[in-house]
């Protein structure tokens, strides 16, 4: 096993051992087979991303050192847990998530082969795992999952979604996520009803030239 592989796997079971409170702990995880999912599953590519519903929307900071968190309360990590190439540093993600603090994780992987969600909803149950098809030849490998071991997942490049639907998840224990939600729900009625009325004021041909 290479060096910098094992190098992450004894770190996650360090920190798996530090039994720190929640309160510094990422609370949403975030595990992709590449850094060429990195665009669907964070920044979205030419639609909104996973990266972009946590932060820009509901206000949550990217952990990237587990004993120093950001300032914010809400938080996320990420990694690259390949099923195929580096199956052990997977299983080791997904068996150390919920003693790490993590309380929910959302997993993305493309081709046809896409087994990270489902092998990583496995290893981590009870956890709550969402999985995203990177693409659309990957809806059917992620939604696959036999009777009894259960996956919630979103469909192909929608990560955006997946991101909302961990802030559900979380929001049943936290009222401030709660509200953030709702605030956020908010906003797009403001804006569809914005939409709707300069629709119908101004008529078709006013709106397509504005």
């Amino acid at each position: 096993m290479a060096d910098t592989v094992s190098d992450l796997i004894d770190r996650l079971h360090r920190e798996a051992d530090q039994d720190r409170p929640t309160e510094e702990t990422p609370d949403v995880g975030i595990v992709m087979g590449s850094d060429s999912d990195l665009e669907v599953m964070l920044t979205g590519g030419r639609r909104p991303g996973a990266y972009d519903a946590l932060v820009g929307e509901l206000g949550f900071g990217e952990q990237t050192d587990y004993e120093n968190p950001p300032e914010e309360r809400f938080t996320f990590e990420t990694y690259v847990t390949s099923a195929h190439r580096t199956p052990d540093l997977m299983a080791a993600y997904a068996e150390t998530a919920e003693d790490r603090g993590l309380e929910v994780l959302i997993a993305g992987a493309g081709g046809k082969s896409a087994d990270l969600p489902n092998m990583t909803a496995s290893i981590a149950y009870p956890l709550p795992v969402i999985g995203v098809p990177v693409q659309e030849k990957s809806v059917d490998s992620v939604i696959g999952m036999p009777t009894g071991a259960p996956l919630t997942a979103v469909d192909a490049g929608k990560s955006f979604n997946a991101a909302l639907s961990a802030a559900q998840i979380l929001a049943r224990q936290h009222d401030e996520i709660r509200e953030r939600l709702v605030a956020y729900h908010e906003n797009l009625q403001l804006k569809v009803g914005a939409v709707s009325k300069r629709l119908h004021d101004g008529g078709v041909t006013t709106y397509r030239e504005e």
